[in-house]
């Protein structure tokens, strides 16, 4: 019996197994362009969104600039933020979050120092900026992210 099982199962899990698109092939140039194309047609459907453009990739729009001096690279960051999909899913959400800025996400390294204490800003963030071609929990690989971050504090 467990022979006739296998015999049926193996050629599904070899047609399975040959036709998984293999994401870490993906070619950055090429995702990031997809990316950018994905991100403007995101920002046409969304008029009231006026985001400037990161010679990084990134876009941002600072809803509220906040107060004083701004984070460095090297700053502890407390942050409130909620992280969606483009489609409007959202992945996670956080309040009072610390963190030191260099261990986060490259995109929040670019974009969090744009605002001082009190701000908040909105980062649209292209995969290449998050997590590429890796799922990470909900989110799926080559994900372009969007972010409302507030800037509690930082030191």
């Amino acid at each position: 019996m467990k022979k006739i099982l296998l015999l049926l199962f193996a050629p599904l899990l070899i047609l399975s197994a040959c036709s998984k698109k293999d994401d870490a092939n993906v070619d950055p140039a090429k995702q990031a362009a997809a990316d950018d194309v994905t991100i403007k047609a995101y920002l046409t459907a969304h008029p009231e969104i006026t985001a400037t453009k990161d010679a990084s990739g990134l876009y941002y729009q600072i809803i509220t600039p906040g107060t004083g001096a701004n984070p460095t690279a090297t700053s502890t960051v407390t942050v409130n933020y909620t992280g969606k999909l483009l489609n409007g899913t959202t992945f996670d959400t956080g309040t009072a979050f610390t963190s030191s800025l260099s261990s986060l996400i490259t995109g929040w390294k670019i974009g969090i120092p744009l605002v001082k204490a009190g701000g908040r800003i909105l980062l649209i963030i292209p995969s290449g900026l998050a997590y590429g071609s890796q799922a990470t929990g909900s989110i799926p690989a080559n994900s372009v992210l969007l972010f409302t971050i507030d800037l509690t504090g930082f030191r």
